[in-house]
């Protein structure tokens, strides 16, 4: 009993976790489809037991006429046979000892002249052939020595089976496939064939004749494993009997022996015989659908349209239960249980509405706030960015202007200019990849003024990156550390690449130098810093060019972004910034 009531919680809990609508399917799937498909089987059942009834009373009729015609054709030869075994004038004329050819063929003459052998081959359209152990006679072709045949194959077979009335199915290279009827005619008591009679059934009228009674049923007349007729492949005479191998689709088996030949007859099933009996009844089949299928189809449509339907739309109301006002439910509701809900929520609706609209004057309020603190931490971030850059450029011209007091100061002032324009428009905090290169290389090109052939740079980038925006000053921040803690430090020439690409559905910006360098211990504190940069951190005193663009681009990339330091002393410096693609934003 415990164990029953423990089965039924399972299964209510199983159909509380299903949908209405399923249930509702489950429903007509199990009371209405499965009777309505156990009744067709049953119905297509007895209709194919009925069927294969009928089936196996024809392979019965096909597997008697095959036999009555084999036994037919047996019983014309033992006939034949009957009556040469009785004719004295041919038991005289076997036995006879010729002096000559000549003799022999004197009598031959004779006796052809005189008996019906000739005429009763024609009209049964066999071989009729006499041997005899008789040296005298002349191999023809109505008589012949024992001797030329003592060798052959169907000679042995029959004298292994005790001289008895024997019908043979042979096949050598010479003659092709022979049906042979042998009797001896020597007499009840002789102890073997001194005279024998061998009819030759004509193989291809036998397979004619087999293939004319037109069954609708592939039929195999078999010795053994050896076809001897069937009407379900060619039968060539001048070629080896084919082997057949017993399956399932054998529907009827009948075995008999007919003048010591074991004989076996196989009528196989016909294919398709299921999708016929369906083709022949499909009528019926029909009428079963639409009667059975159709009516209640339509009526559980109907019933669930009137269910599922006000369930969705109550459905669809509690889904925008986020929203800041709950949406009322239109349209008729019903006196059932399910109307009552709907007219119940459209009530609850109302009142929460009402004290919504209360509450979301205060909320607009907060929300304001905050937005106004945001700007005003960026406001500070930028506030930061511009005095810093442009105090490290002028000290650049001032410091050129001081050791080589030449007029290129002129075209470093345009520079300058182009840099300041560019630092001065904060109108957006972000800026393209291609415009963001430009400005680093007018930044280079400035710093080369300034340590000659002490630095020397490359800018490479791929062209589906120039489009992306990122944090203005972003590269350029990392490209002036490179300039003064790594080359500036150095005093050998020195090298700074800079390289924008994609990998790995990621963005890729590499800054190298080939500068001073770091220890591990710097470059794992840069490191840090770099990857939990925060407002808290620009308060502090120090270099904060650096965490101000590291926190910029944690902003835009909603903190995906990934950053890595690799340096050694007197090596250089290697800053990597990765961010998905998939946080990328592309200007249009």
């Amino acid at each position: 009993m415990n164990r029953f009531h423990h089965v039924r919680i399972k299964l209510e809990s199983f159909l509380n976790n299903l949908s209405l609508k399923k249930k509702l399917r489950y429903l007509y799937f199990l009371c209405i489809l499965v009777p309505i498909f156990l009744t067709d089987i049953v119905i297509l059942h007895a209709l194919t037991k009925n069927e294969h009834a009928e089936q196996l009373h024809q392979m019965e009729k096909i597997a008697k006429s095959v036999q009555s015609m084999l036994s037919a054709a047996a019983e014309d030869s033992a006939l034949i046979s009957t009556s040469l075994y009785m004719d004295n004038s041919l038991q005289d004329f076997v036995s006879r000892q010729y002096a000559s050819p000549q003799d022999y063929f004197s009598s031959y003459r004779e006796y052809i002249h005189n008996s019906l052998l000739q005429g009763v081959s024609r009209i049964t359209n066999s071989v009729i052939r006499v041997y005899a152990d008789n040296e005298t006679l002349i191999n023809g072709s109505e008589f012949a020595r024992l001797s030329t045949v003592s060798q052959e194959p169907w000679y042995q077979q029959y004298t292994a089976d005790g001289y008895s009335l024997r019908l043979l199915f042979s096949y050598d290279e010479t003659d092709g496939r022979q049906v042979l009827f042998l009797r001896g005619m020597n007499g009840l008591y002789s102890d073997k064939a001194e005279r024998l009679s061998c009819i030759e059934i004509n193989y291809s009228t036998l397979d004619r004749d087999f293939q004319n009674m037109g069954y609708n049923y592939s039929v195999y007349v078999c010795s053994g494993n050896r076809i001897l007729l069937t009407n379900a492949m060619p039968n060539y005479r001048w070629q080896p009997y084919d082997t057949f191998s017993p399956s399932d689709s054998v529907g009827l088996s009948q075995h008999f022996t007919l003048y010591g030949e074991d004989l076996d007859i196989y009528v196989m099933e016909p294919i398709g015989n299921v999708l016929a009996l369906i083709r022949q009844n499909i009528h019926i089949l029909i009428l079963l659908l639409i009667l059975n299928i159709i009516p209640p189809q339509l009526l559980m449509n109907l019933l669930e349209n009137s269910i599922t339907s006000r369930l969705f739309r109550l459905e669809k109301v509690f889904n925008q239960i986020n929203s800041d006002v709950l949406i009322k439910i239109s349209g008729p509701s019903g006196q059932d249980e399910i109307g009552s809900l709907m007219d119940n929520y459209n009530r609850m609706a109302d009142r929460m509405n009402s004290l919504i609209d209360t509450v979301y004057r205060c909320r607009l309020k907060e929300q304001e706030m905050d937005i106004a603190r945001q700007n005003a931490e960026l406001m500070a971030l930028y506030s930061q960015i511009n005095p810093h850059f442009l105090f490290n450029a002028l000290e650049s011209i001032r410091m050129h202007s001081i050791l080589k007091k030449e007029e290129e100061t002129a075209d470093m002032v345009q520079k300058l200019a182009i840099m300041a324009r560019q630092n001065v428009d904060w109108s957006s905090d972000s800026n393209t990849i291609k415009r963001e290169l430009a400005f680093v290389e007018t930044y280079l090109a400035l710093q080369k003024y300034r340590f000659g052939e002490r630095l020397s740079y490359q800018i490479n980038a791929q062209e589906d990156c120039q489009n992306i925006l990122v944090p203005k000053l972003t590269i350029t921040t990392f490209v002036e550390n490179a300039c003064v803690h790594g080359i500036e430090a150095k005093s050998s020439p020195g090298w700074i690449f800079v390289r924008v690409y994609t990998e790995n559905d990621a963005l890729c910006m590499e800054i190298e130098d080939t500068g001073g360098g770091m220890d591990e211990a710097e470059a794992e504190r840069i490191q840090d810093r770099m990857r939990n940069a925060s407002l808290k951190m620009l308060k502090e005193k120090g270099r904060v060019g650096m965490v101000n663009t590291c926190l910029r681009i944690r902003m835009m990339t909603e903190d995906t972004a990934q950053f890595s330091v690799e340096s050694e002393p007197d090596i250089g410096t290697l800053v990597s910034i990765r961010f998905p693609l998939n946080k990328a934003i592309r200007a249009e």
